[in-house]
């Protein structure tokens, strides 16, 4: 093999490696009309930050840490709402551009009303094959803005950022729109969990009855896989108790949720209000590490206003109370469903204690 021909394989072994390189990092791929339609991310692991914003003071930033999700570096984020956007950006797809007739009109709407979504992304300046990687480094790889949805209710409008065409987007095989999913309100990513500790990180537990003391307790962890059960109204040490049950009362803190944050939709007057009133009962848990939990609920009256009914004659709501967390600013919506298995009394821990 002469010189001219070695040369040759080598110049064509160098140029279809940089051509693959270049195919795989996308740089000249394109979709149905070209950038302009590319809304879709198609590696979501690789995401590292999603921010979002309105044309009011509505933001969101949230991004990806060793914890977990955590939203404008204050919150822990809503797992299910997080899983719930990657995949709709993975997922998404372009049905067609919007019609020249009602271009306009969409996007006066979206200037209104749209929000605007970057993402971010780690990548490499050179990626083979996903095995070689050299050169990594956080990069803006999608903005775009989501406007409002068509008139089927199957599309929403999108529009990348120095693009002339908007687009209707779509979930294939989900009948509906995604604009919802793109939300700058900071408390729709909230996560609702109130406790999440594992039976042998639990110290205590104290549970108050406010109107009934002598119905309260506290559980005490004294050694492995050994408790005290105590009355609070005097101190008493139950001697005798139903360990299985004491057991599943600890466990059940695993997971616990509040079903809606209402510190931003209650008016503050109102907030107060409930507040000020005697509780129903608190919850403090203590973990080995010396963290303290608290939880106080107060009882919650029926919404009637719309049948003309006052709140003080329409009765006590029995499938919803309100809690307060214990930072003391987070006023929460809770279920008995939820809560039930947890407002049991002392004497259900007792020794031939009632079934409840």
């Amino acid at each position: 093999m002469n010189k001219r021909n070695t040369l040759f394989i080598v110049v064509l072994i160098s140029l279809i490696v940089i051509a693959v390189v270049l195919v795989w990092n996308n740089r000249y791929l394109s979709t149905l009309e070209g950038e302009s339609a590319d809304f879709s991310v198609s590696d979501t692991s690789s995401v590292t930050r999603i921010f979002l914003a309105d044309l009011d003071t509505n933001s969101v930033l949230l991004e990806r840490t060793d914890k977990g999700w955590i939203i404008n570096q204050k919150y822990k984020a809503h797992q299910r709402k997080i899983d719930q956007i990657l995949s709709t950006m993975h997922r998404l797809r372009v049905r067609n551009p919007v019609s020249l007739a009602s271009h306009d009109n969409v996007l006066a709407r979206m200037a209104s009303n749209g929000v605007k979504v970057e993402v971010y992304q780690n990548s490499h300046l050179i990626n083979l094959f996903d095995r070689i990687k050299l050169f990594p480094r956080e990069k803006r790889t999608k903005v775009y803005y989501v406007g409002d949805v068509t008139k089927d209710n199957l599309g929403t409008y999108m529009l990348r950022e120095g693009a002339d065409q908007a687009f209707v987007t779509y979930l294939p095989g989900f009948r509906g729109f995604v604009m919802t999913r793109y939300s700058p309100i900071e408390d729709d990513w909230r996560d609702h969990t109130i406790f999440s500790e594992k039976l042998a990180d639990i110290k205590s537990v104290e549970l108050e009855f406010n109107e009934e003391p002598y119905m309260s307790f506290r559980i005490e962890n004294v050694g492995k896989h050994s408790y005290k059960l105590i009355r609070s109204a005097d101190q008493f040490e139950v001697a005798a108790y139903d360990t299985l049950r004491v057991l599943n009362f600890l466990t059940a803190f695993d997971d616990v949720r509040f079903e809606a944050l209402l510190t931003n939709i209650l008016p503050r007057k109102r907030q107060d209000s409930i507040i000020n009133s005697p509780f129903l009962h608190r919850f403090t848990l203590v973990t080995h590490q010396g963290d303290t939990q608290q939880l106080t609920t107060y009882r919650k009256l029926l919404q009637l206003d719309h049948l003309g009914i006052p709140a003080d004659e329409a009765g006590v709501d029995n499938d919803r109370m309100y809690g307060l967390l214990d930072n003391g600013k987070d006023l929460v919506l809770l279920q008995y469903f939820t809560f039930d298995v947890l407002l049991r009394p002392i004497i259900y821990y007792e020794e031939g204690g009632p079934a409840m």
